[in-house]
């Protein structure tokens, strides 16, 4: 385990076996086994280590309204449901160092999805790597998070997947279940099996697990009486040779009469304006039968958000509503907060609904308004720039048929970017400070109007819902705005109120 700068404290030997690093138990045989206490005595000094390590955590890039690491890594959201009265969110973790490493499942808790509450550490990995999953809450009251379990050989392919149960009585506390795994491999034997997400419908619970197929990426769907008994029903969707290799993190559900297939396909070749990440996520809109269990596409995927950072969206439904969360990044990517002591993010929660166009139209949740703090209207005249603080929410509106151009970047600083819209050619543009563009097609209505997220060290546009970018932006000492189009623009700006602490 490499050192991460500023972060000097370290676990003790006994810790980090505990804890999932690296421990040879046979030197004979050349065999590495990763080895876990799950009990409480390992738990308790995990979030001792947690509590002391954070105190050295450098702050300059921290968020203060999106969920991240206290310390260490994080990347996936798991997990996301709705249990006596809060908002559950897990994600992938490694406390010790801030890069990938073995995966727990860190915790938060809401009441309302803007302000967010970290729990213990949920899941700590044994002899299996707790992967990418989902969380439900069964008839018996409990929480029950259904998770890959990875486990690394020494044969090729080096490793196994199979899918994991763990349970909890008050949201808190959770037991893995004592006949793991519950689904033990894909039905063509591929090791990549992984990120189930489940769900209730009828007599049964459904899961759809991402998988591939002589390197075609598909999903698997299957259903139980009982989350632990489980019958391969069909492949759901599945790249006939131009969708890529792997299809990861699926998510399958009922949207406005319509069934959505999320999921985070990995080898998509890029095309024109599209596919610019290493990875994508998107969606594909069709028809499904509970009857025949097959999924008819009505619709070619679409990206979900064309920004930079943005990977493994997965969703909940709660009192009617489809609540999305995502990785705010992206693989292969740089993080600069790494040598800090943490790294990674989580967007904000949006809202999804399917126009008559059957696209998916992703929002700001309405609880984000409760963050607002210190209204100020002004109009931005050509050339001029204004200050903000770390945390804004802004409202801009503009002629539509006349070129807008905003340049964002740190007070002190750090990263920018430039947020553009182009009516000749119809294009919004985020070009960042690294000189990687994304731009995509907008039809903006008739009154044009940008609504972006800024905090520390991320930007999140959202134009009309219709087209979203979220973006990872290094800025440092707060915001400076400044007005780069042929037009003065009116801007609303809210400063954003502090809703997570570290």
């Amino acid at each position: 385990m490499q050192e991460s700068k500023g972060v000097m404290w370290r676990p003790t030997e006994a810790m980090k076996c505990r804890s999932k690093v690296v421990c040879i138990t046979s030197a004979t045989e050349g065999r590495v086994q990763k080895t876990l206490r799950q009990d409480e005595e390992s738990k308790q000094e995990l979030e001792a280590y947690i509590e002391e390590a954070k105190k050295n955590v450098n702050p300059r890039y921290r968020l203060t309204y999106h969920v991240s690491a206290p310390v260490g890594w994080i990347n996936d959201p798991n997990g996301f449901s709705f249990y006596r009265g809060r908002y559950h969110l897990f994600y992938q973790y490694y406390p010790y160092d801030s890069k990938w490493g073995p995966r727990h499942w860190g915790h938060v808790i809401s009441a309302d999805l803007a302000t967010w509450e970290y729990l213990p550490t949920a899941l700590i990995p044994a002899e299996e790597q707790c992967f990418s999953g989902s969380a439900v809450v069964d008839d018996n009251d409990r929480l029950v998070l259904i998770y890959t379990g990875r486990l690394d050989t020494d044969e090729n392919p080096f490793f196994t997947e199979s899918q994991y149960l763990a349970f909890s009585d008050d949201g808190v506390n959770f037991t893995k279940f004592e006949d793991n795994p519950v689904l033990q491999s894909a039905p063509n034997g591929s090791p990549d099996f992984r990120d189930p997400k489940a769900w209730r419908h009828g007599d049964y619970w459904y899961v759809v697990i991402g998988s591939e197929n002589e390197g075609h990426g598909r999903v698997l769907l299957y259903r139980s009486p009982d989350l632990i008994q489980w019958q391969f029903l069909s492949v759901l969707g599945k790249s006939e040779g131009d969708m890529g290799y792997m299809w990861e993190c699926p998510d399958f559900f009922e949207l406005d009469g319509k069934y959505v297939l999320l999921m985070s396909p990995q080898g998509l070749e890029t095309k024109g304006d599209r596919f610019t990440n290493i990875y994508q996520t998107g969606y594909i809109i069709g028809d499904f039968s509970y009857e025949t269990f097959e999924f008819t596409p009505i619709e070619e995927f679409k990206e979900l958000d064309f920004g930079h950072d943005f990977y493994a969206a997965t969703t909940t439904e709660v009192d009617g509503r489809r609540l999305l969360i995502a990785w705010f990044g992206m693989w292969e990517r740089e993080f600069p907060e790494m040598e800090d002591g943490w790294a990674g993010t989580l967007t904000i929660v949006r809202s999804l609904r399917l126009d008559d166009k059957n696209r998916l139209i992703m929002e700001p949740i309405s609880e984000m308004e409760s963050l607002r703090q210190d209204v100020l209207d002004m109009v931005l005249q050509v050339g001029d720039s204004h200050d903000y603080g770390k945390a804004v929410e802004l409202l801009v509106t503009g002629s539509v048929d006349e070129k807008i151009s905003l340049l964002f970047e740190g007070r002190d600083g750090g990263g920018f970017v430039e947020v553009s819209w182009n009516p000749a050619v119809g294009k919004v543009v985020v070009d960042r400070n690294d000189g990687d563009i994304r731009q995509v097609e907008w039809e903006p209505a008739d009154s044009f109007e940008w609504r972006i997220f800024l905090d520390t060290s991320s930007i999140e546009l959202f134009c009309g819902g219709e087209v979203v970018f979220s973006s990872r932006v290094y800025a440092l000492g707060g915001w400076r705005v400044s007005n780069r189009s042929p037009q003065s623009l009116n801007i609303r700006s809210y400063h954003l109120k502090q809703s997570i602490f570290f």
